[in-house]
């Protein structure tokens, strides 16, 4: 059974387009809606919403940081060499400068969190299944 489909439609914020433009970053299908579009503002504010067992590459925000708010469904959450984190709504994590990562939805629940982030990207590697049914087990 797949939990959180409301997440479909958006609860909180739109859902978004599929994120086509970050799809080579992703293992499953997530979606992304620009929250703040003003030139002024240096950091990135959008709402990410996962499809069940949709996650993100590894990866490394430099010279910034990330800070994911979590507003609903089931998802992970793992920085390297830690064991995984599962989140549910009212969850924060902060990710600082420098730190290798990944989050993604669970195998059974629709996911979304609104990402705030400054500085660059550096894409890494995917998590592979092996690695992601690992992260899984580690909350259940």
């Amino acid at each position: 059974m797949i939990k959180n489909e409301n997440l479909k439609n958006g609860v909180i914020f739109p859902r978004g387009a599929k994120n086509d433009a970050y799809a080579k970053y992703f293992i499953g299908q997530s979606y992304l809606q620009g929250l703040v579009a003003d030139s002024k503002i240096d950091v990135g504010v959008g709402n990410v919403t996962f499809e069940p067992s949709c996650r993100n590459n590894w990866h490394i925000h430099h010279d910034g940081y990330q800070i994911l708010l979590v507003t609903g469904g089931e998802g992970i959450y793992q920085e390297e060499g830690q064991p995984a984190r599962h989140l549910v709504a009212g969850d924060v994590i902060v990710t600082h400068d420098g730190v290798k990562h990944w989050h993604g939805a669970t195998s059974n629940s629709w996911f979304s969190h609104v990402a705030i982030t400054a500085g660059t990207p550096e894409w890494l590697e995917p998590v592979d299944d092996i690695q992601y049914q690992k992260a899984e087990e580690d909350f259940k």
